[in-house]
């Protein structure tokens, strides 16, 4: 037993029980239809000294991962940002932030006044209602509405409230300290100023030489960004702020310096899979079970908080709406996207609970309050979003509807890179479907991995292997009746090849294949097709063709958005249509909907579907149901082929997961499937 004991407190069994808990427990709770950090949380009370008692908040292992989260949670909060949308929206955006910080601020003072808490608590506790999280950029991503004014807006205030709800945490952690003074209010102010210009001026011209000089070395550009971070953090509590500040100023900073590519995917991933989950570990291990009973039974607090919270962030829209003459549905999309208090909210909670300025009730108030508005939040918006297509008039409407901005063009030259006999067949008859109308170029393309030495016995088995998936591929071509250019490459980084040839033969498109959802799954979460949809400088399709392409003649396309990135799906597949092709244009609307609402939204749907599939049987249906990916299934049982625009989710622990409808889609639709890959440029 007491060899049980000592493993037990040894830190590489508290790393590897983490590691347990980060693999096992958000899976299933996203099977329960809840937030994975919910899990997270839950398993901290389990394995904490309210249950089990494996895992010690206090241990130095534990101090040391929940810091490295708590920093990466901020970092991570200030990367996503997109500063170039706040440029576009600035003054509007400052406006906004403002008052979806003072309000909550102000309502959350007079929470803590009403119960009775001194002024440096009461104004914590408003501090904490003042910033938001945008756990629901995904959700306007998906619906394509992230360009819509209110909800740039609202993406460009989280700066301001963050980096205010942080200001007002570094001034009542000087006040709880004793004897702070006006001179050192102004002294930690000035500090903060220089501090924040040197960060942001400093690491943005910095990070964009040191990119410049390193290229591609993705390695030593991944540490440069966690050695920035680190270093700043560690120099905002030298001038007595709180790290988190500093981590959050660099996730600013070096915003514009990795951009949306490949070394920003993994500077998040490893954050998104590790740190941040040990940090709510970590929270759950702070719930005292007993004290998060008498928050029940004491409802008053826990009521008060929520309350004040959803209210004063109503009010911050409402005044948008009346200063920027927003809509309703602009005005309740800002109020959820402002709701749900995660990254900030949290750390600002665990620092105010350390430093002993809130008592523990408030702490836990504050994790019911997290767990209400990251449910609420997200679910307000999947309804108010989907409902900003239809705002503006009809003749932009139209002119935004038929944008050409389809993945195909004149001249059309379509890259397919070959590595499995089984779907090349089908992968080239799809590539022929694309370039027919245009007398396109079909690039079959293989590649062979790269050895140190060239006349590696290894090397020559697999160029070997790819002459003949190339040999194999021209026979096609000519059954087809097309020409096919093949093309082999030898390279150390397959991705790269397949980015690197079709840039080089100025390619349009790229076809990648899978035969079935696992291989499907593990292509996905591998490096390669990753690093092409990151690095390629053309659209990307995946396909898994259950028979072929040329016998298809009913095709289902999911319709979730009339702006221009939820059309994609219904102009590719004007290239997929030959005699006696069927079209379902189908459109799910929030449950409810009245029916002059889904007339409207038919009407809608004949009219874009007219312009872009002209001469083409269509089958026009408009759903109100709450569950968008149960419809898409119960359709796709008269269909042969479904085609989508993949989505990937990137907030929370696991960002590099598909997105919340793509994923079960996959998973269960028994038919051919298309994928429309999402690049970095799309929006």
């Amino acid at each position: 037993m007491e060899l049980i004991s000592a493993t037990i407190r040894e830190p590489i069994f508290t790393f590897a029980l983490l590691l347990g808990i980060i693999f096992i427990v958000p899976p299933i709770f996203e099977k329960l239809k809840l937030p994975g950090l919910v899990g997270l949380l839950i398993a901290g009370v389990i394995f904490g000294s309210s249950g089990l008692s494996l895992l010690d908040s206090k241990s130095e292992t534990m101090v040391l991962l929940a810091d490295i989260g708590k920093i990466y949670l901020m970092f991570v909060a200030g990367l996503e940002i997109d500063m170039e949308q706040f440029r576009r929206t600035r003054n509007r955006s400052m406006g906004f932030g403002f008052a979806t910080f003072a309000v909550p601020l102000i309502a959350g003072i007079l929470v803590g006044k009403a119960f009775g808490f001194g002024w440096n608590t009461a104004v914590l506790i408003g501090s904490l209602l003042a910033s938001h999280t945008l756990l629901a950029y995904p959700i306007v991503k998906r619906l394509g509405v992230v360009n819509d004014e209110a909800v740039t807006v609202t993406i460009g205030a989280t700066i301001f409230t963050d980096i205010g709800s942080l200001l007002v945490l570094a001034i009542c952690l000087g006040v709880n300290q004793g004897d702070f003074t006006a001179i050192d209010l102004g002294i930690l102010l000035g500090s903060l100023i220089i501090y924040t210009l040197v960060v942001l001026l400093g690491l943005d011209r910095l990070g964009k030489s040191f990119f410049r000089r390193s290229k591609n070395d993705q390695g030593n550009q991944f540490l440069f960004i966690l050695l920035a971070l680190f270093v700043a953090s560690v120099g905002a509590q030298a001038i007595g702020i709180e790290k988190i500040v500093g981590a959050f100023l660099t996730g600013l900073a070096v915003n514009d310096v990795i951009g949306d590519g490949p070394v920003k995917e993994k500077v998040e991933f490893i954050g998104s899979v590790l740190f941040i989950p040990i940090f709510f570990v970590d929270m759950g291990l702070l719930i005292d079970l007993d004290a998060f009973q008498d928050v029940f039974r004491s409802v008053g607090i826990p009521l008060s908080i929520v309350g004040a919270l959803i209210l004063s962030k109503f009010i911050a829209a409402w005044i948008a709406k009346i200063a920027y003459r927003y809509s309703w549905q602009q005005t309740i999309t800002m109020w959820s996207l402002s709701l749900p208090q995660v990254a900030a909210t949290l750390a600002a909670a665990l620092i105010g609970f350390q430093a002993q300025i809130i008592n523990e009730r408030v702490f836990n108030s504050v994790i019911l309050l997290m767990l209400v508005t990251s449910i609420a939040g997200p679910l307000i918006t999947s309804r108010a979003a989907a409902q900003l297509n239809s705002q503006d008039s009809p003749e932009r409407e139209r002119d935004r509807e038929f944008t050409s901005d389809a993945p195909v063009a004149k001249g059309l030259r379509v890259v397919v890179p070959v590595y499995n006999p089984q779907t090349e067949r089908y992968l080239l008859q799809l590539a022929s479907l694309l370039t027919r109308k245009d007398e396109g170029e079909i690039i079959p393309l293989a590649i062979a991995k790269a050895e140190s030495r060239l006349d590696s016995p290894q090397l020559n088995v697999d160029v070997e292997r790819c002459q003949k998936l190339l040999a194999q591929a021209q026979s096609i071509g000519e059954e087809l009746g097309i020409v096919a250019q093949p093309e082999l490459r030898i390279a150390y980084d397959i991705a790269q090849g397949i980015s690197h040839a079709s840039r080089e033969v100025n390619a349009d498109l790229i076809v990648l294949g899978f035969d079935n959802l696992r291989s499907f799954r593990s292509l996905l979460f591998s490096s390669v097709t990753d690093s092409v949809l990151w690095s390629a400088h053309c659209s990307v399709v995946m396909a898994s063709m259950h028979d072929s392409p040329l016998k298809i003649r009913r095709i289902l396309v999911p319709v979730e958005s009339f702006y221009p990135v939820g059309l994609r799906p219904i102009r590719f597949a004007q290239n997929l249509i030959t005699e006696g092709t069927e079209i379902t244009l189908l459109h799910v609307c929030p449950y409810g909907s009245s029916q002059e609402r889904k007339t409207h939204l038919h009407n809608k749907l004949e009219t874009i579907g007219k312009h872009f599939l002209p001469d083409t049987r269509l089958d026009i249906q408009v759903t109100a149901q709450n569950n968008f990916v149960r419809e898409i299934l119960n359709a796709s049982k008269t269909h042969e082929l479904v085609i989508l625009r993949s989505q990937r989710q990137r907030v929370g622990v696991d960002s590099l997961a598909l997105g919340a409808t793509t994923k079960p889609l996959i998973q269960n639709l028994n038919c051919s499937i298309i994928l429309l890959g999402e690049l970095s440029s799309f929006d």
